[in-house]
């Protein structure tokens, strides 16, 4: 795994505003830059729009550790358990990959995705509620109380994940993305990421039901290593960009009250809310691993060598220049929302419509309900989630406004 030696840049956890200024410095580097990574991992950083597109699409790049990074030994980097140590649509190539996302993509067509707002509408309501509930006057902590719940909650019954297991394996699941541990702790989280889901495996055989787990186990070619691995990712994945999402998006609504206002007046326009969060705010910055089957010349002498490891930075296509006019600005108005926030080739993110729904159903019935929400404290910057993977915030104080009680 020790492809090259003196890597030029050791990648920031420390998150927030760090995470898209090192992302430019990246790109600025060239076309491909090497990096340093925890417990010793080299990675070559593409944070270039068009050569991210190139490479995700390339014929010569791919997902699997085992076939081609050079000096790969399974458990070995405790954080990349999750990443590529599990066997799922993650970490497959071709006929795998296909045969991977077949034991769950039923799941999430189209139609079961759009079935699923009646169910997510209930769920804002009751957590609308909650907060109405509340004093007006009193600071609330809305990652917490709202956007972190609003996905976490779907995602556990769509998976029929029951009431005293998601705690363990929600905990487990927000570790994944966090860098800024040591390798003790990852190796710990590995642990319990494996056991919390086949704590979830062991209950849905025994009492199985109409959910996504209890569909998963009725494939009889998956083994059980691709059944946890399945679920590793789809709950991770379905939970975790879907928190960043709504949490951006409420930020930039209420610190741009004009665009907020033009919204409220037509309320199509929360579509271009989420596609605009999504690009200047994607909730995935870097997303472990993929790998070079050949020799990848990529110009400007740089050239990723055959067996070494490829770090793909889904986030900064949106702040790029060469993709962007003013990419630091939020505007719904902007002619090209376009963003790989969730990817792009055959490993597009399948939970990418169900993400956008959640906010779609989300936002609207937010500030419906709170009409004078408002930051607590504009001028605080808020907590970064430690990660040059993860891009969110721990907490978001608000305050929901006097009459929040009241309006129903």
């Amino acid at each position: 795994m020790n492809a090259a030696p003196d890597p030029i840049v050791t990648l920031d956890s420390s998150g927030g505003r760090r995470l898209h200024e090192q992302a430019a410095e990246l790109r600025a580097a060239g076309p491909a830059v090497k990096v340093a990574l925890p417990e010793g991992v080299t990675a070559w950083s593409i944070t270039r729009g068009d050569i991210v597109k190139r490479l995700l699409t390339h014929p010569d790049v791919s997902k699997d550790a085992g076939k081609h990074w050079a000096g790969y030994r399974p458990g070995a980097i405790q954080w990349l358990y999750a990443w590529t140590d599990v066997k799922s649509m993650l970490t497959a190539d071709g006929d795998e990959h296909e045969r991977l996302k077949q034991a769950i993509g039923g799941g999430f067509s189209r139609s079961r995705i759009q079935a699923m707002r009646p169910v997510l509408e209930t769920i804002v309501t009751r957590l609308l509620d909650d907060l109405a509930a509340r004093p007006g006057d009193e600071p609330v902590d809305l990652r917490a109380a709202f956007s972190y719940q609003v996905p976490t909650l779907l995602i556990c019954d769509l998976f029929g994940v029951p009431g005293e297991q998601r705690g363990d394996m929600l905990r487990a699941i927000d570790l994944v993305l966090t860098t800024d541990i040591t390798a003790e702790q990852a190796e710990t989280n590995k642990h319990d990421l494996y056991r919390t889901m086949m704590a979830l495996i062991e209950y849905k055989r025994r009492t199985p039901g109409e959910d996504l787990t209890s569909h998963l186990l009725k494939n009889d070619e998956l083994t059980e290593v691709e059944a946890v691995s399945t679920l590793i990712l789809m709950i991770g994945a379905g939970s975790e960009t879907a928190v960043a999402l709504i949490g951006w998006a409420v930020r930039e609504m209420l610190t741009h009250p004009g665009q907020l206002a033009a919204v409220m007046a037509d309320p199509g326009r929360w579509a271009d809310v989420i596609e605009e969060t999504l690009r200047l705010h994607p909730p995935i910055m870097h997303l472990p691993m993929r790998f070079a089957a050949s020799d990848i010349p990529l110009g400007e002498d740089v050239t990723i060598p055959r067996g070494d490891a490829i770090l793909v930075g889904y986030g900064a296509h949106g702040r790029d220049p060469a993709a962007h006019t003013d990419p630091e600005l939020f505007d719904i108005d902007r002619a090209d929302k376009q963003h790989l926030a969730f990817g792009f080739g055959i490993h597009h993110c399948l939970g990418a419509p169900l993400a956008r729904l959640e906010a779609e159903v989300a936002l609207p019935l937010l500030f419906a309900r709170f009409p004078r929400l408002a930051l607590a404290d504009p001028t605080t910057t808020l907590s970064p989630q430690r990660s040059f993977m993860g891009n969110d915030v721990t907490h978001m104080p608000v305050l929901l406004g006097q009459a929040a009680g009241a309006a129903r």
